[in-house]
């Protein structure tokens, strides 16, 4: 699905929008309609009933903003060593096969369903992102002949680094996504070696 279609902005707009899109065109089919029509009109508004579940499903799974900041405030404390070790318990809970990155910047290769992918985590921490540390992540994407990357990080990323990582296919996990991530696994910081 196009990123800028109708439905992809509805999936990631409140799930009450798509209802009310779909209540209204069923409003205008009964009341602008020959009665012949009124039905075929009002099922018009289906595909935003199926779009506004999706984002509803979608929203109810989502972290609330506390666990965002817990989750957030949890990890920044976390040593390397404590915070791979959730990271990979997490991707094991997911279905991925885990093994450690050969040299920098892969910490990560995960496998499921033949698909392979790297992830750089292990700035994590770092205030910003550039581009330099995106573009390392996809030579050893390439390298590796992976599928995907996957760069995570707290801190933000440039204004170059969010449209390399958009061209070139790299997601981006931030605080949002490492709490839906790392939900339900352990997050005891780790002490300093």
């Amino acid at each position: 699905m196009a990123e800028n279609s109708l439905f992809a902005i509805l999936l990631r707009s409140p799930w009450w929008i798509s209802f009310a899109i779909a209540l209204a065109l069923a409003a205008a089919a009964m009341a602008l309609l020959p009665e012949a029509y009124r039905v075929v009109g009002a099922v018009s508004g289906v595909p935003f009933v199926v779009i506004g579940a999706m984002a509803a499903l979608r929203q109810w799974r989502a972290p609330s903003a506390a666990q965002v900041a817990q989750t957030h405030a949890a990890i920044s404390a976390m040593a390397w060593p404590a915070f791979a070790k959730a990271l990979e318990d997490a991707f094991i809970r997911d279905g991925y096969g885990v093994k450690p990155g050969a040299a920098a910047p892969v910490d990560f290769v995960l496998e499921r369903k033949g698909r392979v992918t790297v992830v750089s985590a292990r700035r994590w921490k770092s205030a910003r992102i550039g581009v330099e540390v995106l573009r390392a992540l996809q030579s050893a994407c390439e390298a590796a002949e992976a599928q995907d990357a996957l760069c995570v990080c707290l801190g933000q990323l440039t204004d170059s680094a969010r449209p390399f990582a958009a061209e070139h296919r790299i997601a981006i996990w931030q605080s949002a996504e490492l709490a839906k991530a790392l939900r339900g696994v352990a997050l005891a910081p780790a002490s300093r070696r």
